[in-house]
């Protein structure tokens, strides 16, 4: 983890760049068989990709809220064997 370091832009995107080339390929090659080529059967329908985004958002959401409560489940765990430890005589 890096604490108190600001990264410039040009950092970034040099270390990004294999990465932004590769998705750059991934949307220019269906742009140009719909434009140039004319193929319109590759174009897709806005509903099921509304419906898939929606149905993604919802298990990521619940995911998350899983996650997060096994978190506080766990701290409040870790403060209940502090404040037990500290109870313990000498």
């Amino acid at each position: 983890m890096h604490v108190g370091h600001n990264y410039s832009l040009k950092e970034v995107l040099n270390w990004t760049r294999k990465d932004i080339y590769h998705l750059f390929l991934i949307a220019v090659i269906p742009v140009i068989i719909y434009q140039v080529l004319g193929w319109k059967w590759v174009a897709l329908p806005w509903l099921p990709i509304a419906l898939l985004g929606t149905a993604v958002a919802f298990v990521v959401g619940f995911k998350n809220n899983a996650a997060y409560d096994r978190l506080w489940e766990a701290r409040k765990i870790w403060g209940a064997i502090l404040n037990i430890s500290r109870t313990w005589p000498l």
